[in-house]
């Protein structure tokens, strides 16, 4: 479905997507990983638990909230990947929050 348009061979790096081993071109944003890794599911609705995943890709609607090594709410279409990243689906949803 996804697929770079990079003619060159860039340098590539290792990262985690949902604990599973991905290797993406370097300089490519988190959500660019996501989609060639085929996981472009970046977080569930808070309210419905619906998958949702990057709308406008340029940082305005905040659909591609990911957790970045730990880090929740991070936008995925504006953080470029870097060597050892681990990226995971958000899951921040009502029932999550009556667990805390």
């Amino acid at each position: 479905m996804f697929r770079s348009l990079r003619t060159d061979a860039p340098a590539r790096v290792r990262v985690l997507v949902n604990g599973h081993p991905v290797e993406v071109p370097a300089g490519q944003s988190v959500w660019s990983a996501l989609a060639l890794s085929g996981q472009i599911t970046t977080r569930k609705a808070a309210l419905s638990a619906q998958d949702r995943s990057a709308y406008c890709a340029m940082g305005v609607c905040f659909e591609c909230l990911v957790d970045i090594d730990g880090l929740p709410n991070q936008q995925a279409c504006l953080r470029r990947v870097t060597e050892g990243m681990q990226i995971t689906m958000q899951t921040i949803t009502e029932d999550t929050k009556a667990e805390l």
